[in-house]
Formats: structure tokens, C-alpha cells, sequence
């Protein structure tokens, strides 16, 4: 059912001080009149105190406030009722019992901003930027999903719709006036009219590895020789005693990996094993674990002691191995006995640690450092799989120019690269599509 009324708790369950249960749906009204006393539907958005009480017994079960909305000026579109009760883990759960008693049922994963876009009053990409907005752990993440809840690559997408329906139109010319030589609109436009659509949808794209990277934190992995200081670094950019620290050569033996927010940005920061030739089979296992997270990373953190003044011919062979970008500090510099070329740090004295997580931000998200928080950015693979999607139609329809191919049948393309971005925003989208979306949303969302 799309319209019937659901409902759930919108708040963790737990000790707390309040709870929210948001119940939405044709019916709403009528069924929350059987729970609360009194109950005030003619007084929209407007918080009053009333009594919850179960349907069919009548039994007192909160003290509470409650809210209503109705349709269509709510989050659902439907009439939606939110009510505050107390927190906690048995009068939440006996308040939603009872609204379910008096004909609600139990709300699905995300299933009220489900309604809310089947209704129009979300689209698909404000809908995944709400979930993005609950989920986010960093600033950055966090305003990234409120630019996309306010319809931020949204409009961005619709204008590139509107450039690519313009062409179609100029292609449309041709389709009706095939005698004239050139046709009314000459190739010049159309090509140039072309170039420009593609060139934005290829830039939105240019944005999806570090977009994703944003939302997913930035794989960044600490290499180097043993007792290079990479689990003191470890440790100081996380901001916590998460890696075991001594003087002993090879104390890493396996990867720890944990969440870190550098300069704004989410991080995932690897200790790994210290990169050398062992016997020791232990050691070896660790040192292979390295290899693939190095094989994986975002970013490589290469760690050289300031102490150490000989060449590691091996760590220098398994970082140039590396695909990921590689940013080498110096570590210990309150030891060294001169500056370090390059850059570097002391976990002791906090020296250039500032610099290092500005660099660390820059390396695995410069490009949206350049955008800053007003340019939209794709930040999903479902993104980033429709607009190849689209750009490979609009490469089809300009290929396909150059051949000669009727222009009905080049006009296709432009139409699927429409669809493309139409499944983006969820003008038209599947059901399973919906079902994936929502699948990792809250119950009470």
C-alpha cells in the first residue's frame, strides 16, 4: 500500500530523555484520535500536551506532546501526526503498540520518505541526501548532503536535461524541414550545442571518484620501514592511543584501521605491518596484509625516520608499486639534527602535524577543495553509473552525426541520455531501484 497509515519510532531506542514516533497516512488522523486525549487536527503545526492512551483498554500510557501536519503540506505529503513521549526503551514501544491497535502497521525501512518522493515532495537525489545527512561522521560530509538536499546537483541535473531536450529540438528541425539543404539550423550549432551539453555532463562526472570518496572516507594507508614512527602517526591523527607504540623494530603485525576526520574530511586510516624482507613467518603474513591495502588505497602516508640516513630499497620498491597517490613525510624531526627535506613531523612536540592533515585532505580531496560547497558533486556509484550512462548516448548521437545516420535515428540517443538522467533524479524510476535505495535507511525515516 502506498497511502495507509504506518507508523514508527523516528528516534534510537534507549535510555534518552524524549522519543519521537511519527505516524503518516490516510487515516492518520482517525486512528491517533483513538490514542490521544484531547486531540486537536484543526490546529496544523502547532505543539500540544494530551494524554496517549491505548484503544481498547483506555490504560494511561504517557504524558506526551504531539504535532500535526496535513496533507499535503507535510514531510509524507499524507496527514502526518509526530509525538513526543518520554524516552526510554518500554514507553516508546507501548505508544507505538498502540497506535498500531487502533490500525496502524509497523512503518518499512525508510518507507515515510519513500512516500515522501512518490508524492513529489522529495526527488530520488534528495531522498539519498537525507540519508547522507543522518550518516554523516565529518563537515565536510555534512555539507555536501545539505547542498544536495537543497537541490544542489538536482538543479544542476535538470538544467543539463533542458540543454540536451534544446538539442533534440534543433534535431527535430531537420526531422520536418528535409528539403532545405542545411536544414534551418545549421551543423555548426548543432555541434556546438553538442560540445557544451557533454562538456558539463563529463565535469559532473569528473567529480564522482572523490564525491564517492567523500561519502565512504578516503582509504588512507601508513607504509613504511619498522619503527618509522607510522603508529605514533597512526595514533596522532586519529587523536586516540588506538596502535600499540614501543621501541621494538616489527611490534605491527597486522593492519588496524579506523574512522578519522583530517582537516574536515573523512578519512580511513590503516597502520600496517613495517615494510622489510623477514624470516619471520608472522611478520611475513603482516607484511603481505601491507601489500593489499596498499593494492586498495586512496592514499599512501610513507613514513621516513629523520634518524635514519640509509636507503630502504625494498620500502622504496613496494611504494613505487603503489596506484594510489603517495604523500612522504619525514617523522621524528625532534630527533634529527637538521631539517628534513620535504615535509615532516614530531608526534612529541605536534610539529607540522597541521600541515600534514592539510596535505592528507588535499591529496585525496583537492578537486573538491576547488569546488568548494556551492558546485554539485556526484557522491554515489548510481550517480556516476546513469551519467556514464548518459554520456555515452550523447558520444552515440554525435558518432552517429558523423556517419550519416538518419536523424531520427540519431535523435534516440539524445532521448535514452534523457532517460538516463531522468532515472538519476527518479522521475521514472523501478521499483527495485526504490527498493535499494531505501534498504539502509531508518525505520522511523
Amino acid at each position: 500500500m502506498l497511502s495507509d497509515p504506518i507508523v514508527a519510532l523516528a528516534t534510537p531506542p534507549g535510555r534518552s530523555a524524549l522519543a519521537v514516533i511519527r505516524l503518516s497516512g490516510v487515516g492518520a488522523f482517525a486512528i491517533t484520535r483513538r490514542c490521544l486525549r484531547p486531540f486537536h487536527p484543526d490546529r496544523p503545526r502547532a505543539a500540544w500536551r494530551a494524554q496517549l492512551r491505548h484503544p481498547a483498554s483506555g490504560e494511561l500510557i504517557d504524558e506526551v506532546l504531539a504535532a500535526c501536519f496535513p496533507a499535503p503540506h507535510s514531510y509524507t505529503g499524507h496527514d502526518l501526526v509526530e509525538i513526543s513521549t518520554h524516552g526510554g526503551l518500554l514507553v516508546p514501544a507501548e505508544a507505538v503498540a498502540a497506535l498500531v491497535a487502533a490500525g496502524a502497521r509497523p512503518a518499512r525501512p525508510g518507507e515515510f520518505t519513500r512516500r515522501a518522493v512518490l508524492n513529489g515532495k522529495l526527488d530520488l537525489l534528495q531522498a539519498e541526501a537525507t540519508a547522507d545527512l543522518i550518516d554523516a561522521g565529518s563537515p565536510a560530509q555534512r555539507r555536501r548532503a545539505l547542498q544536495q538536499l537543497d537541490r544542489g546537483l538536482s538543479a544542476r541535473l535538470a538544467a543539463l536535461r533542458a540543454e540536451l531536450l534544446e538539442l533534440e529540438a534543433l534535431i527535430a528541425y531537420e526531422i520536418d524541414f528535409p528539403e532545405e539543404d542545411e536544414g534551418p539550423v545549421s551543423p555548426a550549432r548543432v555541434t556546438a550545442a553538442w560540445r557544451a551539453v557533454r562538456e558539463r555532463i563529463a565535469g559532473l562526472l569528473a567529480t564522482a571518484p572523490e564525491g564517492e570518496r567523500l561519502r565512504e572516507g578516503a582509504l588512507l594507508v601508513i607504509a613504511g620501514r619498522p619503527n618509522a614512527g607510522k603508529s605514533s602517526l597512526f595514533n596522532a591523527l586519529l587523536g586516540r592511543e588506538r596502535a600499540i607504540v614501543t621501541e621494538v623494530p616489527g611490534t605491527t603485525r597486522d593492519a588496524i584501521e579506523a574512522y578519522a576526520v583530517i582537516a574536515g574530511f573523512p578519512f580511513r586510516l590503516v597502520d600496517t605491518a613495517g615494510l622489510r624482507a623477514s624470516d619471520d613467518r608472522v611478520e611475513q603474513i603482516g607484511i603481505e596484509v601491507a601489500r593489499q591495502y596498499l593494492g586498495a588505497a586512496d592514499l599512501v602516508l610513507f613514513c621516513r625516520d629523520a634518524g635514519c640516513e640509509i636507503a630502504d630499497v625494498e620500502s622504496e620498491r613496494f611504494v613505487a608499486a603503489c596506484q594510489a597517490p603517495v604523500v612522504e613525510v619525514v617523522t621524528k624531526v625532534d630527533l634529527a639534527a637538521r631539517s628534513p627535506d620535504g615535509l615532516g613531523v614530531s608526534v612529541v612536540t605536534g610539529a607540522g602535524l597541521e600541515a600534514l592533515r592539510a596535505r592528507l585532505a588535499e591529496a585525496a580531496f583537492g578537486r573538491l577543495l576547488a569546488l568548494g560547497d556551492v558546485e554539485p558533486v556526484v557522491t554515489r556509484a548510481r550517480h556516476r553509473a546513469a551519467l556514464e550512462r548518459a554520456l555515452g548516448e550523447v558520444d552515440a548521437f554525435y558518432v552517429a552525426r558523423e556517419q550519416q545516420v538518419d536523424a531520427v535515428a540519431a535523435a534516440t540517443h539524445l532521448r535514452a541520455a534523457v532517460g538516463a538522467l531522468d532515472d538519476l533524479i527518479g522521475a521514472v524510476t523501478p521499483e527495485d531501484v526504490l527498493d535499494r535505495v531505501f534498504a539502509s535507511f531508518c525505520v522511523g525515516k
